[in-house]
């Protein structure tokens, strides 16, 4: 394989649906590329980007979903949603590229931190975000809310 890699937002419906079965590979609840469409487009609405890792003949190798915010806890930050790349090029520096690529973004738009989370339950992911220079800095509290989460699938 060619190990050109090119990097590109994904800015269309048509991008988005190219790059459903890769998100699907960390987002295994997403079951519909019409609902992943709608879903971007919402996200987009919000500062939402999507960045591909891309081979030479356009093939989608891995994805970083990200937003730009700001907050009183990190000033202006980038937040990174989505990390994933496809199953076969694990441990393959791809997603170290793609990291790389999104830190680069935060630094050059004034960022002054880079955030994402991860589950408790990835060993792996933490040990590579710790590899990345990456610290953790504390723990990631949710509480579903049924009411919302009822009014969302509407």
């Amino acid at each position: 394989m060619d190990t050109t890699i090119t990097f590109r937002h994904l800015e269309s419906p048509d991008d988005w649906t190219r790059a459903f079965d890769v998100m699907k590979e960390l987002r295994p609840h997403l079951t519909d590329a019409d609902a992943f469409r709608a879903q971007m487009r919402v996200q987009r609405e919000e500062r939402y980007r999507l960045l591909a890792a891309c081979s030479a003949d356009g093939a989608i190798l891995g994805l970083a979903g990200y937003r730009t915010s700001t907050s009183t806890l990190y000033g202006r930050f980038v937040y990174v949603d989505d990390l994933v790349v496809t199953a076969r090029l694990q441990r393959g520096g791809v997603g170290a590229q793609l990291l790389d690529h999104v830190r680069e973004i935060a630094h050059d738009t004034g960022c002054a931190h880079f955030v994402l989370d991860t589950g408790l339950h990835m060993p792996l992911a933490q040990r590579f975000y710790f590899r990345q220079g990456m610290l953790a800095k504390g723990m990631h509290f949710v509480e579903p809310l049924a009411r919302a989460s009822k009014e969302n699938a509407r």
